[in-house]
This record gives C-alpha cells, structure tokens and sequence, in this order.
C-alpha cells in the first residue's frame, strides 16, 4: 500500500528515547537518566497547580503575562528581552527554525545535548558539530567553523552531557568573533548547580550583544519536569521574532502559575539545589577514589566516557534497577538523585571495576 511521502530527513533522524524502564510503573529503577531534581513539589507550588486546575477548561495567556512580569523583575530586564516557550527546548526549536533559510548552517559542540542535530535537521539546517577538547567547549575551534552560511552558534554552558563549563571571559572573548549577522544561544539549563568562579551567567553579555540569547528552564533546579516551562532572554527584536514563531497557547496555564509560584520560593528551592551540589560532590570524589576519570561537573550529573563500554555498562547499571543515560560509543551520564539512589549507583560502579566481573565479550573491561 502506498502512503504518503513524508521529508526524507525522518528517515534519518532518531526519536528521542528515554533510558529503558523509567517511565514502566513495574520496573521502578532508580532514575538516574533524566537529570531530574529528586526533591517532590514544595507545597507551595503544590497549591498553585491545584488552584490552576480548576481554571483549565479555560485557554492560558498565550503571552505568559504574569510569568514574563516575575522573570524580568527577577533578571532586572524589561518584558520585551523575554520571551517563554514549554521547555528551553521548545524556545531551542523556535530559534533553529528562525534561522531556517536555504543553505543555513548552525554550530555547536559535540557530545552536547543530544537533540540539536535533530533540531537542526528538522528545520532544514546543516548541523556543524565541532569536538570537545578535554570534555569542554572549544571555543577557539567553533569560532573558526563559522562561515558566512553560520546562522547560529549554540554553547551549552554547563555542556549536556559533560558537565564542564566555559568561563565568562571566554565566552566574552568568543563573542567578540562572531559576526554581528550570526545569532549565539547560550544554554544555560544547568546554570543554578554551577559553583566557583565559573558561576557567572552570559545574561549580563546580552546588553552588549544584540546577537545573544540565554536560555533558563525550570524543569532542572526548579522541579518541574513534568509542566515544561522554559525562556529565553535577548535582544527585543529577536524575542519579537520568536513570539510569532511559537505555537500558540503552547505554555499551559498550570505550568505558568506553578513558575511563577517557584520564582516566589527561589530560596527553598535554591537550598534544594545546594544539597544536590553537596551529594554532586560526595558522588564524584566516590568515584575518584575508586579510579574512575570523572570530569569537575557543574551541572546536576556526571559523566564517564567509557567509549565502546558505555552501552554495556548502561545495560549493568539497568541490570541493578539503576537507571543512567548511555550514549552508546561515548560514554554514561549519570544524574544526581537521592543519596539512596546515588549509593546503590556506586555500588552498580565498583561492581562493574570488580576483578571478579567477566569483561564484555571481544574487549578488556574499561572505565
């Protein structure tokens, strides 16, 4: 039976896949996979998310007005540099398809968060992935692959699925490379875990930068994955163009009240965050100890590159109801959970290093 064409592009990209038995109620694994916060709701947001249900047979603000209003407060910009989509990934697609024009490229980091190349194809952009070089972004080498068909540059600072960052000297000194015409997105989905002098965030570079946006969600340090609620921050005139870019009525209005009651208890859930840094930290130096090469995460995981182990090595953490991020030829990333959670990880981790462990089939056992 003939059916009808389709792009070719969906031959090739994949579907995005979570880490098998996460979302199976039986299986129950220690969710390790997603990057999720491990703490529930605070009651607060609790409240909001009941008291917006019973408004949902009603459409939401299409414009996010109370939500727009708590943010540029909060950042001390004004309404018209913001602009708020259902998840940073959702603001992501609207900025790949805004540059869409025939023959334009986009430039980012590889391994990175794994659907910008899809994005990218989806849109009808060339993906111009340029290596890490000691698991972080070089910036040198991304700004030498800029061309005059380069629409748009994405650094994801902390990178998804290392960890690492760029400083903001670096990345100000990078901004001073790129074109004028070339539109930068700094992904900053992480940013609430990073500590240390790296902490400081590209949004103070957007008033020198009319080609600059920063993106922040709320499913990370926020907790809310479940209501994918995400913005962006740039210059008024991009932001105006990815307003009538978006989907209508694409933020719901649980997911607006339940963000803006967040932003009201920043502290006690930027307290959660400190604990998620301090267990970041107690897992790390575990893993160090016991020989594993860990990079200095500044995100809410930690990656191991385990090359041509690291399918195998997803599929023994499974093995042990933990449930991790394999990037099949590359390497794991492991979110950081409860301790509970953490612990029996390490344990699935010394388990693997045991010289008792049979290695996999055709290859010496790695770490």
């Amino acid at each position: 039976m003939t059916s009808p064409p389709l792009r070719a592009v969906l031959e090739t990209v994949a579907s995005y896949r979570p880490s098998a038995g996460v979302h199976d109620p039986a299986a129950r694994p220690r969710p390790l996979s997603a990057n999720e916060s491990p703490h529930t709701p605070l009651p607060g947001i609790v409240e909001a998310v009941a008291g917006a249900g019973a408004t949902v047979n009603r459409y939401p603000d299409p414009g996010c007005g109370e939500l727009v209003r708590a943010l540029a407060r909060a950042h001390g910009v004004t309404e018209d540099r913001i602009a708020v989509g259902a998840g940073s990934v959702a603001l992501l697609q609207t900025l790949f398809q805004a540059v869409a024009d025939p023959g334009a490229e986009a430039v980012h980091a590889w391994p990175s968060f794994e659907v910008y190349p899809t994005l990218a194809a989806l849109a009808g952009v060339e993906s111009v992935r340029v290596p890490l070089t000691g698991e972080t972004h070089d910036l040198a080498a991304m700004a030498d692959r800029i061309t005059d068909r380069t629409r748009l540059v994405v650094v994801c600072n902390p990178n998804n699925p290392t960890g690492t960052v760029v400083g903001p000297e670096e990345l100000r000194k990078f901004l001073g490379s790129v074109p004028p015409t070339c539109l930068v997105a700094v992904d900053e989905a992480y940013h609430e875990y990073v500590r240390g002098p790296a902490a400081a965030s590209a949004l103070p570079l957007c008033a020198d930068h009319p080609n600059l946006v920063v993106l922040r969600t709320f499913s990370k340090a926020y907790g809310l994955a479940g209501l994918r609620t995400g913005y962006l921050v740039g210059d008024p005139r991009v932001v105006e163009g990815l307003r009538k870019a978006a989907l209508p009525y694409a933020v719901n209005s649980v997911a607006q009240r339940a963000a803006v009651a967040a932003l009201g208890l920043e502290d006690q859930l930027l307290r959660r965050v400190d604990a998620t840094v301090a267990e970041r930290v107690r897992v790390r130096d575990a893993l160090l100890r016991a020989g594993w090469e860990v990079p200095d995460s500044q995100a809410n995981f930690l990656w191991l590159r385990l090359d041509g182990d690291a399918a195998a090595f997803g599929a023994w953490c499974a093995d042990r109801d933990v449930a991790v991020r394999a990037f099949p030829g590359v390497g794991v990333r492991v979110s950081i959970g409860s301790p509970e959670d953490d612990d029996q990880f390490l344990a699935a981790a010394d388990a693997w290093r045991s010289p008792e462990r049979t290695p996999p089939a055709g290859r010496e056992a790695r770490a």
